[in-house]
């Protein structure tokens, strides 16, 4: 995303933001090509133009940099959305569920946007998650309970007024986040296993995955308003289960 913020900078501040933006992009464009692990620090300069030496004066842990600073900017912008999508929760107009459904529509367009940014999270996160390097996993758990904590005070202002169940709002706040991420999730898997994999994809599923509408009804009907319904069929009455 643009930094507003470049404005302020000098000329020569402005040149090596746009040199790193280059290099970043060429980063992501390899890693969600080949994957990191067969990304070379070579063919990532190669197509930003700029010599491997280059690269080391802006990313000084070299491809790893690369990989972090893009997991940093995907995290940051899906702070951003949280933030501004649940902004004004205080205001008389406001409605949690309308927010929420925002929120759907809002990550699958981000997902359409930045498809090469959500293969090298699904593809480098998880594997590093639950790798043996403390520090590497850490931080992904820290990232993630920024992303808890964006939207846990607008769940605490909707439980508070009654517009929610009383519950807790943190374990809500990450239900809440888990059910988009992971239906993301599941469409950028699908669109990209292997041609010749043998299992499908469910056509019931199909507007799920594409229609982020159909995606945001659908989340928000299974969770606003559950699974059961009232109305027993067939006017068969309801006993409680021994």
């Amino acid at each position: 995303m643009p930094d507003s913020s470049d404005t302020t900078l000098s000329r020569r501040e402005r040149e090596q933001r746009r040199r790193q933006r280059i290099m970043l992009q060429a980063a992501q464009s390899v890693f969600a090509e080949k994957g990191y692990e067969q990304a070379t620090l070579g063919e990532i300069a190669e197509r930003a133009e700029f010599g491997k030496g280059t690269l080391y004066n802006y990313f000084e842990d070299g491809k790893e940099g690369l990989l972090f600073a893009t997991f940093a900017e995907v995290y940051d912008d899906l702070d951003e959305m949280i933030c501004s999508t649940f902004e004004g929760a205080e205001t008389a107009d406001y409605s949690f569920r309308a927010a929420f459904h925002e929120l759907v529509v809002r990550s699958f367009a981000y997902y359409e946007e930045r498809e090469d940014l959500f293969l090298i999270l699904i593809r480098e996160a998880h594997q590093l998650c639950f790798s043996n390097d403390v520090e590497k996993a850490a931080y992904f758990q820290e990232q993630q309970q920024r992303m808890i904590d964006a939207l846990t005070p607008a769940v605490e202002t909707a439980v508070d007024e009654g517009r929610i169940a009383p519950l807790p709002p943190q374990s809500v706040a990450h239900m809440l986040l888990e059910v988009v991420h992971d239906l993301i999730e599941h469409r950028c898997l699908t669109e990209h296993r292997d041609e010749n994999d043998a299992t499908c994809v469910c056509q019931s599923d199909a507007p799920l995955l594409h229609d982020p509408e159909a995606a945001a009804d659908f989340l928000t009907a299974l969770l606003f308003d559950g699974l059961e319904n009232d109305s027993p069929e067939d006017g068969a009455s309801r006993s409680p289960t021994p």
